[in-house]
């Protein structure tokens, strides 16, 4: 596929088990080439998901394609194309790195040649090539799940579906892992969808991010996007004069969601996007020395929170 396509489209995708709905309505694109974050706490609806777009479920309702492929009928064109890292990195710890990966290629049908190039091309991206002799029961977590990565690209897909990639590994680790899924994105034009409750980690590595809680997708948009929605609520002053009676009285207001003094800076919350010039009014009839006035900017983990705060 060419830049600019679309891997994935859902249409109102719904998964219930029994009363439970697991996913509910679900609508959104991934582009081809792009780095996906699909964010959401433990039980939002993340992993279900995965498993409808490789064919591994069956929707109740909606519709969703992959790769141009429909996954109730074309299941298997799926995951033909697609590499997939779910629960349980899949990797036979008595083997060494290298057989696990000659035994993974036999199974894609690749040519013994081109098998091996393969394996050696990809060790060496991950920098793991060196160590290809080893049993990979005497490597650390880090290294197991790097190469889990590398087994679900044995096979050179276009898209590759990673689930919770980087939990439970030391930063030092997961640092390493994101820097290499960048690469894969990057470089080698592979669609990345990582699903993640790491907000720090899809703030810093994905183009795009869907927010899903409860099965219900709550927004769809670039990291900055999700910040400014939160930050456009929020007033930043700098100055002087500020006590707890002024913050008690803006606590009361109708439009206030929330106020915060943190030394000379009064941080305003608003329920939604305002203009600062009420605000700067109020204060200045309170005697409050204004040096500065800005609008906030929010983290992608404070956009996040807002939005689970807003569905509850």
């Amino acid at each position: 596929m060419t830049s600019g396509t679309i891997s994935i489209s859902t249409n109102d995708l719904h998964c219930e088990f029994g009363e439970v709905h697991a996913v509910d309505g679900i609508t959104f694109e991934v582009q081809t080439g792009t780095l996906f974050g699909f964010l959401g706490p433990n039980g939002a609806g993340k992993t279900t998901t995965i498993r409808l777009l490789l064919g591994l479920l069956e929707p109740s309702s909606g519709s969703a394609q992959v790769l141009g492929y429909d996954t109730r009928t074309q299941a298997d064109q799926i995951r033909l194309h697609c590499g997939a890292l779910l629960e349980q990195n899949g990797l036979y710890e008595r083997l060494s790195a290298e057989e696990n990966l000659d035994l993974f290629g036999r199974i894609w049908h690749i040519p013994a040649e081109r098998r091996a190039q393969r394996i050696q091309e990809l060790l060496e991206k991950m920098d793991l090539y060196e160590r290809r002799k080893e049993t990979v029961n005497s490597w650390s977590r880090g290294m197991k799940q790097k190469l889990a990565v590398v087994r679900t690209l044995m096979h050179n897909p276009q898209l590759v579906f990673l689930d919770e990639p980087t939990d439970g590994l030391d930063p030092v680790a997961a640092a390493s892992l994101r820097e290499d899924l960048v690469d894969l994105a990057r470089q080698h034009g592979v669609t990345v969808f990582l699903t993640t409750h790491n907000l720090s980690e899809a703030e810093k590595i994905c183009d795009q991010v869907a927010v899903i809680n409860k099965g219900k997708l709550l927004t769809v948009g670039s990291p900055d996007e999700l910040r400014l929605q939160k930050s456009a609520h929020s007033i930043i002053v700098v100055g002087r004069g500020f006590n707890e009676a002024l913050l008690a009285e803006l606590r009361t207001f109708p439009d206030v969601e929330k106020v915060e003094l943190q030394d000379r800076h009064l941080v305003v919350y608003f329920k939604q996007e305002t203009d600062s010039g009420n605000l700067v009014q109020f204060l200045a009839a309170k005697d409050v020395m204004i040096d500065e006035v800005r609008k906030g900017k929010a983290s992608l983990e404070e956009a996040f929170l807002s939005l689970l705060e807003e569905q509850a």
